[in-house]
């Protein structure tokens, strides 16, 4: 049983940001985190869940995400998400990130609970931490598809 701990953030939507996740099973424990230089709250809250599942080398994992973002776990929970990849996520943002996850949720048995934000869950706040800190350091990476995408829609 692996547990996995996500949060993303923003400073400004959008704006500089990052995401960050904790791994834990058993004795082990791993903390993930990066900055962006411009994107989403949104697109951090779902690319957080996405590096973890990235971070998982062995398939067939029973895992269980916890999340603050019920962007993400409404999407997912509900199987909104199958709809939108129906229909070719036409009018859906983070095409991307989504088909990402997708391809990840068939390697393992996936099971999401919500958190409340910012209500003292000790993981959930060390995660909100690592992701407000990496959307502050200097060098921050490039989310080229969100920022492909907004200068397309004219955003940026």
């Amino acid at each position: 049983m692996i547990e996995i701990f996500t949060d993303g953030a923003s400073s400004g939507n959008p704006g500089p940001g990052g995401y960050g996740a904790i791994l834990r099973s058993g004795t082990h424990y791993k903390e993930l985190s990066e900055g962006y230089r411009k994107t989403t709250n949104n697109r951090m809250e779902l690319l957080a869940v996405i590096k973890a599942l990235e971070a998982i080398k062995k398939p067939g994992q029973q895992i269980t995400i916890y999340s603050d973002s019920k962007y993400v776990i409404d999407a997912i929970e509900k199987r909104w998400v199958y709809g939108w990849l129906q229909k070719g996520f036409k009018d859906k943002k983070n095409k991307d990130l989504w088909l990402r996850y997708l391809d990840l949720a068939k390697l393992h048995q996936i099971k999401f609970v919500w958190v409340r934000g910012h209500n003292g869950h000790p993981e959930n706040e060390r995660c909100d931490v690592l992701a407000v800190t990496a959307g502050k350091q200097p060098n921050l990476l490039i989310d080229s598809v969100f920022e492909v995408e907004s200068a397309k829609s004219g955003l940026l």
